[in-house]
């Protein structure tokens, strides 16, 4: 597996391409906008894209999805359903945050716990991870130990909780028992910043490193 990410809106927000070096074959996971600076950055790698994912459904990671799925005439993987009320509410998040109006969808396939996502011949595990929001997910590669954890985990820091649907007690939850026994190895791409590891935040996260949990 190939990965590429690619900085979208004033948000700063980490659009990631997942390719399979064997096909060519790509997806674009989170594409929250700049669908033309996403297309031609794909196309410059010489990819073709089969599919969307998402993570959740705040409009940053969203806003370019319809446009995207449209042009390419590709579907859409996720998230998971519980984040169904969400996306039905793209118009309000747009006012709300400052963002380019997006039109409401409906994924073509609500991705569920443990599903295995195909992009040519790498196979994506989905693991739920809400708190972030209810129907939030994750995909890890266990092949090249790289994880897409939206915006659950970050370098040093943790997800907002305090957004409709979130909860800061879930959210810990989900980054110490789904995300952190995948393997200290294993490197995440956070929904904003830099990469990190699960060993690096487990011993030094001040909000879910083992000493803070102990503490």
């Amino acid at each position: 597996m190939k990965l590429y990410v690619i900085p979208v809106t004033s948000f700063r927000q980490n659009c990631a391409v997942v390719a399979c070096e064997r096909t060519g074959l790509a997806a674009v996971v989170d594409p929250g906008g700049e669908v033309d600076k996403v297309l031609a950055e794909v196309e410059d790698l010489g990819l073709t894209v089969d599919r969307i994912l998402l993570t959740h459904a705040h409009i940053d990671h969203v806003g370019g999805v319809r446009e995207m799925a449209d042009r390419l005439q590709v579907p859409i993987f996720g998230p998971h359903q519980a984040d169904r009320e969400l996306l039905s509410q793209l118009d309000e998040q747009a006012r709300m945050f400052g963002h380019p109006p997006a039109p409401a969808f409906e994924p073509d396939h609500w991705v569920e716990d443990g599903e295995i996502v195909r992009v040519g011949e790498v196979a994506l595990r989905v693991v739920l991870v809400p708190g972030h929001t209810p129907g939030h997910v994750a995909y890890f590669d266990p092949e090249s130990r790289y994880a897409l954890t939206g915006d659950l985990l970050f370098q040093g820091a943790i997800g907002r909780s305090d957004f409709p649907g979130g909860d800061h007690d879930t959210l810990v939850q989900s980054i110490r028992e789904k995300l952190f026994p995948l393997g200290d190895d294993v490197t995440f791409i956070p929904g904003h910043g830099p990469a990190s590891s699960f060993g690096e935040e487990r011993r030094s996260n001040p909000f879910v490193g083992d000493a803070a949990i102990v503490a």
